[in-house]
């Protein structure tokens, strides 16, 4: 009788014993994925933290913490025979407008040449005198033979 007592005792302290090892495993699973999700999560803030930062500093002009002196540079002069040959910016952007706007006028001389053209097809055309029996039947009518 003790050993069928010992014996029935044994057998769901086994159970628990083998759950407990399954449970710190999983345990030991879900601590693992927390450590990597809270690594994840600081590299993250990291990076949105540098992210503020860069969109702050593009918003301001940045200025030295201590001036600095720059070396004096040398006053470069163009050549005049080279100055047609460098763009400038500002005469490109006349020249772009300059182009458009002949474009423009081009494009509604020939609207109002078509215009024109419509109207001219649209009057009525003065008509040819012809023979009353030619301006009731322009058909011939079939006649038997």
């Amino acid at each position: 009788m003790k050993k069928l007592f010992v014996l029935s005792m044994l057998i769901p302290f086994a159970l628990v014993c083998s759950c407990q090892k399954q449970d710190s495993t999983g345990e030991q699973q879900l601590a693992q994925r927390k450590a990597e999700l809270d690594a994840r999560e600081k590299a993250l803030d990291e990076r949105e933290k540098a992210l503020a930062a860069r969109e702050n500093l593009a918003g301001k002009p940045i200025v030295p913490a201590v001036p600095r002196v720059a070396p004096a540079e040398p006053q470069r002069t163009v050549p005049p025979e080279l100055k047609g040959l460098i763009a400038v910016p500002s005469d490109a952007r006349a020249d772009r407008e300059q182009r458009m706007q002949e474009r423009l006028a081009e494009r509604q001389r020939r609207l109002e040449e078509i215009h024109k053209m419509r109207a001219a097809r649209a009057l009525p055309r003065p008509q040819a005198t012809a023979p009353a029996t030619e301006a009731a039947s322009p058909t011939p009518s079939p006649t038997p033979e």
